[in-house]
């Protein structure tokens, strides 16, 4: 009996512990402002997406509180990343957006990028990214094979961007002739350096972000889309005639170099909290988010932008960085060499 009675005491207890967490987290949340820290610059696909998200999330965050986006781009979101790692609160108010290749980086460059990726909290990624290499109709480059006889000059952002990396590492494994311009901020100077010729087009770019930013050339017109970076095979781009990466690659070792830049892509667009947020708030805010992105209000905003939603969650995206953290390192030292930066040859005397 007196057994019985404690177990039912604790089990009251218990009830009451679970019903009050989310009054208690409500509490915290109520009129406070959460900073979604947004790794790009604004005119991208990126920002279109956390902009988007930070329209919609907060209804499901107990309290509602102001969601403020702030753009913190630079460096392939390390910039944005460190400064949630050294700087941002760890209470819940500071969540962000940041480009995969940001959370592989110590991985590859480690003298570079000195943060622990395990550390964050995973809250969950937006979709899965297709890329893809465009170049203007007025190039001599029509099709990938064009791309072992005729140079194609395109515009890129710094080391660690899809839009430069992708382009140098098949230079270093095909031999292919891409001149790389890098130094643009972000996607959007780049796309415009192609419509004023100062370039003649771009590489390692995601499919969502062209069909936002350019429609038109989503649909194949002004430019060629004439490659894709896929595990599966897609559709729209193979039915503008363009065709898969993996139908050019020779040798295992290239199959093995070109799935680690692609297999980043399956976190295509992934948000995370700092290290040392109490469990209750990152449990809320994983679960905001992904109630955000299966709504009918963010679906209605990302159709209209011409955004592809596909999530994946938090734990998934860690499942898949410990499959990338655990390659061999033999093979990750040849991919840090895909990605350097080719050495001058010296002019003989």
């Amino acid at each position: 009996m007196v057994l019985s009675r404690s177990l039912s005491v604790l089990s009251g207890l218990a009830l009451v512990a679970v019903a009050a967490a989310p009054a208690m987290t409500a509490e915290f949340y109520r009129g406070k402002q959460v900073e979604l820290t947004i790794g790009a610059n604004p005119g991208g696909g990126y920002n279109a997406y956390a902009r988007a998200t930070a329209r919609n999330v907060s209804q499901f965050i107990p309290g509602n509180p102001t969601i403020i986006p702030r753009n913190r781009g630079g460096a392939g979101s390390r910039l944005a990343l460190n400064w949630m790692l050294n700087k941002a609160k760890r209470d819940g108010t500071a969540f962000g957006a940041f480009f995969p290749s940001a959370f592989v980086d110590p991985l590859i460059r480690p003298k570079r990028s000195k943060y622990d990726v395990t550390k964050f909290n995973f809250l969950g990624s937006i979709n899965k990214t297709a890329r893809q290499c465009i170049a203007r109709k007025d190039a001599k480059v029509k099709k990938f094979t064009d791309l072992f006889t005729h140079e194609l000059t395109i515009g890129a952002t710094a080391r660690g961007g899809s839009t430069r990396d992708f382009a140098v590492m098949l230079n270093k494994i095909l031999g292919t002739k891409f001149k790389v311009i890098s130094g643009y901020k972000g996607s959007a100077g780049i796309m415009l350096a192609i419509e004023r010729g100062e370039v003649q087009g771009l590489c390692g770019y995601a499919w969502s972000s062209l069909k936002k930013a350019r429609p038109d050339w989503a649909r194949g017109e002004n430019v060629n889309i004439f490659v894709t970076f896929t595990m599966k095979p897609h559709k729209a781009m193979e039915d503008l005639g363009a065709e898969p990466i993996w139908k050019f690659l020779k040798t295992d070792k290239q199959r093995q170099i070109l799935s680690f830049f692609i297999k980043q892509q399956e976190f295509g667009r992934p948000y995370v909290a700092p290290p040392d947020v109490p469990a209750d708030r990152v449990k809320i805010l994983r679960a905001a988010l992904m109630k955000t992105w299966a709504s009918p209000g963010f679906l209605a905003d990302a159709k209209k932008l011409r955004l592809d939603v596909d999530p994946i969650s938090g734990p998934q995206i860690e499942k898949l960085l410990a499959e990338l953290y655990a390659l061999p390192k033999e093979l990750v030292a040849e991919i840090v060499a895909t990605t350097r930066k080719p050495r001058k040859k010296k002019k003989k005397k």
